[in-house]
């Protein structure tokens, strides 16, 4: 479990606080506070949070990377929780400077970084972990017993393939825990993050799945496109139609819902 200085400062000089009006930056943190058994706590989210679909109907902050101290301090909480890449960094620092405290949540893309968040964001609203824990290990158990059975597949996560422009997962990403939790390989290596590709280089990882992100507007990309696409259409994942979409959220979230989504993409895989 890692709670930022910030957090771990502001929850020293508050130990009081019940932290009864709890607004949360990040929709992997807002579904731990929900399978904690305490959405009734949050008072406001940012865009991301999308599940469960009740936590929509809070008020809005603003995208989690442009956040201001003004909408975040306007809902009267007493505690902000925020993911890792919530900011921007001089926002949390002028709520933090304030009587609010700010907890900062991360953990890796992995398992236990799931079991990490879901300790951090119990530890932070005083809650009983464990029972959550128990569930989300033994659902990651489950997982890693179909893992073991998986055949093995080499897959390109496309982020974005706007005017044509291929954007994928590297190493170190969200996409590439899941697509290894999924029991598969991740085909795009050498560099962290996510960057453009080049025709060649897709052509030459050889991919045999592409998966996406189910989205619409410019940075959607239909089975026509992909088969149109000059690199993406000669790849072996475009031959089979191996092309899978899922949520967004529910796929890079890492959060309780991780050992079911995983579960979803290797069905996706080997169907």
């Amino acid at each position: 479990m890692r709670l930022s200085l910030i957090a771990a400062a502001c929850l020293a000089a508050t130990p009081t606080l019940a932290q009864e009006r709890v607004v949360v930056a990040g929709s992997a943190l807002a579904e731990i506070v929900a399978a904690l058994g305490a959405s009734d706590r949050l008072v406001g989210r940012d865009t991301t949070v999308s599940y469960p679909e009740a936590l929509t109907a809070l008020p809005d902050v603003g995208y989690m990377r442009a956040l201001s101290a003004e909408g975040l301090l306007s809902l009267g909480p007493d505690l902000i929780l925020a993911d890792v890449d919530a900011g921007p960094q001089a926002t949390l620092d002028l709520v933090a400077a304030t009587d609010v405290p700010v907890v900062r949540v991360t953990g890796g893309y992995t398992a236990q970084g799931v079991i990490d968040r879901i300790e951090a964001v119990a530890q932070a609203l005083s809650l009983d972990a464990a029972p959550l824990v128990g569930q989300v290990q033994s659902a990651f158990a489950t997982l890693a017993e179909a893992r073991a059975d998986a055949a093995p597949v080499s897959a390109i996560f496309v982020l974005s393939a706007a005017g044509g422009r291929v954007l994928a997962s590297g190493q170190g990403t969200a996409a590439e825990g899941i697509l290894e939790l999924a029991g598969a390989q991740n085909a795009i290596t050498g560099f962290d993050g996510y960057r453009q590709m080049t025709d060649e280089a897709i052509i030459a990882a050889a991919p045999q799945a592409i998966v996406m992100m189910d989205r619409s507007g410019d940075h959607a990309l239909s089975d026509a496109d992909i088969l149109a696409h000059p690199a993406l259409g000669l790849t072996p994942a475009a031959e089979a139609g191996r092309i899978i979409r899922l949520d967004g959220a529910f796929l890079l979230g890492f959060g309780p819902r991780t050992p079911e989504a995983a579960q979803a993409l290797m069905d996706a895989l080997e169907g």
